[in-house]
């Protein structure tokens, strides 16, 4: 049995299917309206597929002789080195570095454009006010009425009040795409200021183990340069005795100068490196010196090791070359709604008077409302270069994108390399250095037991000295190398592709 609806109960039915069909049509029109908002044109993004191995080539040994080998860095890596003059350098470079002063501003300027992109999607709202008084002469040829204005004579007074509000609908998705491309590009910018971050700590502590090394080198090479002058005056002594040649004395001169050279050079480097500090840190190098460290320990802590699938997420540059190419994919959506007609709703409303007295009355009030589509029907193919142009933008960032990885992956493995064969130089060259403590010793016992000389003595001594310089500049590249390898390993940042923001690692070593 069918009911009778209550509307059509004794009601003309002419009047009363009106409001319900009126109904039906207004929510038809708000149904496609929501539709039309859900829409957004432009391919959705996927992260490009990468080849990713399984695990580093160089890392093997290093891999086995770690606990554990997936456990993530500290962000504060820098203590792990046991140097409180190195901890306070790094972190005094990343409060004053002005590399990291821009970056933090192309920060805020990268969000400062996500809430630009986000006040598109709402209405704009004006409002102005406006008071004018103004008079016109009578004249007589017409009557007492203006002949300029035809206005009746006098002094007309107008206020006028108005409120006013645009909108355009977001129907295709272009305000959306470009929230989500500025949306990427700041999280490009956010990883793009923690590389910049990691690089600069990286840089302090390079400059600064470079510098501890010089200070070792340089009290080295004044020991051999007193010992090679000591050789020369035993030789000129010979060869006044006639026990040694001129090709003797020029051979010991010309030993001596290439200990001065060396030494020179090694001040050089020292001096630099301390300017490099200095910049890094925000100061003038004039103003910045570090006292030399002769007995300076090179301390290597132990870098836990990423799985190469981590790396992805633990680089800043991959990150941000990887959020680059989103932010270029939603470009092409951007692109594309330019296609589609524009809606523009408006409106207006307000008061108007002669007196302000009377302005804000009923029939003072004025207000207009009205929609407005609009289309491009002939543009010469420019909407098509610009789709054509986004495109070729993100196969571009995609490219980069896969480099960035490729270049992440070797930037390991050579220092793993680094690593690998530096720990077996450094072998090596203790294993010299404790013979020539052995033979030092044993020429030492001789000179006491009259069977060698002082130059033998001093002969020896150089050796020996130059054998625990090459420990010490081993152990000083080996402790760079370590350096160039928590950065190759993202230094203990990590991203949270969930979240979209950043993360800190947790210190596996402590």
């Amino acid at each position: 049995m069918t009911m009778t609806p209550a509307y059509l109960i004794a009601r003309p039915s002419h009047t009363r299917l009106l409001q319900p069909r009126a109904t039906l049509r207004r929510c038809a029109a708000a149904l496609a309206l929501a539709w039309l908002a859900g829409c957004a044109v432009g391919p959705d993004y996927h992260k490009p597929a990468v080849d990713v191995p399984a695990s580093f080539k160089e890392g093997v040994d290093w891999q086995r002789a770690q606990a554990n080998p997936q456990a993530s860095l500290s962000t504060d890596w820098w203590t792990l080195y046991d140097d409180p003059t190195l901890t306070q350098l790094i972190e005094q470079s990343l409060k004053a570095n002005q590399s990291i002063v821009a970056a933090e501003a192309a920060y805020r300027l990268a969000q400062a454009t996500v809430d630009a992109s986000v006040a598109s999607l709402f209405p704009v709202v004006t409002a102005g006010t406006s008071a004018t008084r103004s008079g016109t002469g009578p004249s007589a040829a017409t009557g007492g009425v203006s002949s300029t204005t035809g206005s009746v004579p006098g002094v007309h007074n107008s206020v006028s009040v108005n409120v006013a509000a645009t909108w355009e609908p977001d129907l295709w998705g272009q305000i959306r795409r470009e929230i989500e491309s500025s949306k990427e590009s700041a999280q490009a910018t956010d990883a793009q200021l923690a590389g910049e971050r990691l690089s600069i700590a990286a840089s302090v502590a390079d400059d600064y183990i470079a510098l501890r090394q010089a200070d070792i080198d340089i009290a080295s090479l004044k020991q051999q340069q007193a010992i090679d002058a000591r050789l020369l005056d035993i030789t000129r002594a010979a060869y006044a005795q006639g026990t040694a040649s001129n090709d003797d004395v020029l051979a010991a001169q010309d030993t001596l100068e290439l200990v001065v050279a060396a030494l020179q050079s090694t001040e050089t480097a020292r001096e630099q490196d301390e300017h490099a500090i200095a910049v890094l840190i925000g100061e003038p190098p004039a103003s910045f010196t570090l006292t030399p460290r002769e007995d300076y320990a090179f301390n290597t802590p132990a870098v836990p090791l990423t799985l190469p699938s981590q790396l992805l997420e633990r680089r800043p540059d991959v990150v941000e070359a990887e959020r680059t190419a989103a932010a270029a994919n939603a470009k092409i959506g951007v692109a594309e709604a330019a296609f589609f007609p524009v809606l523009d709703l408006g409106i207006q409303g307000g008061f108007e008077h002669n007196t302000f007295a009377h302005l804000f009355t009923l029939p003072s009030r004025v207000w207009t409302l009205g929609p407005e589509l609009a289309a491009t029907l002939f543009d010469a193919g420019a909407r098509t270069a610009a789709v054509h142009e986004a495109r070729a933008t993100y196969d571009e960032a995609v490219a980069n994108y896969r480099q960035a990885v490729l270049s992440a992956f070797q930037n390991v493995e050579d220092s793993l390399s680094s690593w690998n064969h530096l720990t077996q130089q450094e072998t090596a060259y203790a294993h010299i250095y404790q013979r020539n403590q052995a033979l030092f010793a044993s020429t030492q016992a001789q000179l006491s037991a009259g069977t060698a000389s002082e130059q033998n003595l001093l002969t020896q001594q150089l050796t020996l000295l130059q054998a625990a310089q090459s420990v010490k500049d081993t152990q000083s590249l080996q402790m760079q190398s370590s350096v160039a390898l928590i950065k190759n390993l993202g230094g203990g940042w990590e991203w949270n592709e969930k979240r979209g923001t950043a993360v800190m690692g947790d210190s596996a070593t402590r």
